[in-house]
């Protein structure tokens, strides 16, 4: 396999996950495992060798984790694992996240980025308050 450095090199003006705005200078990405959206180096979930993805569960009730292994780089449909983080609270499957990156010696970097998508992602399942409407609920 090619180094990370040179398939970027090939890849960076030119794949189909780009997507150009007018007046925006770095162009965005819709890759998987790009926790940024950003087209850059450091956050390509295509060419990194141990990249974090972050992904809203089926269920709605939680997030999955999605990694890949560094050493099946030549086999990209094994090398992504799965894990399904979903509990009572958004504070326990967050401090799993942390605890599992850290304990596999990601970045730092990628590891904020993750919490953020993640407790993004969390908010978003909530389920929105009931508002009272009329005088019967004055």
């Amino acid at each position: 396999m090619a180094s990370p450095n040179l398939n970027w090199l090939i890849i960076r003006n030119n794949n189909c996950f780009l997507k150009r705005v007018r007046n925006v200078k770095q162009p965005f990405s819709t890759e998987p495992n790009n926790l940024t959206n950003k087209s850059s180096f450091r956050y390509s979930g295509l060419v990194q060798r141990k990249t974090v993805g972050i992904e809203p569960s089926t269920d709605k009730k939680g997030f999955v984790l999605v990694t890949k292994k560094p050493g099946l780089q030549g086999k990209p449909n094994k090398s992504l694992l799965r894990t399904s983080l979903k509990a009572a609270g958004p504070r326990r499957p967050l401090n799993k996240l942390r605890r599992s990156l850290k304990k596999s010696n990601y970045r730092k970097d990628l590891t904020r980025a993750a919490l953020v998508r993640a407790s993004v992602i969390l908010k978003s399942q909530r389920q929105p308050k009931k508002k009272s409407r009329g005088k019967k609920s004055e």
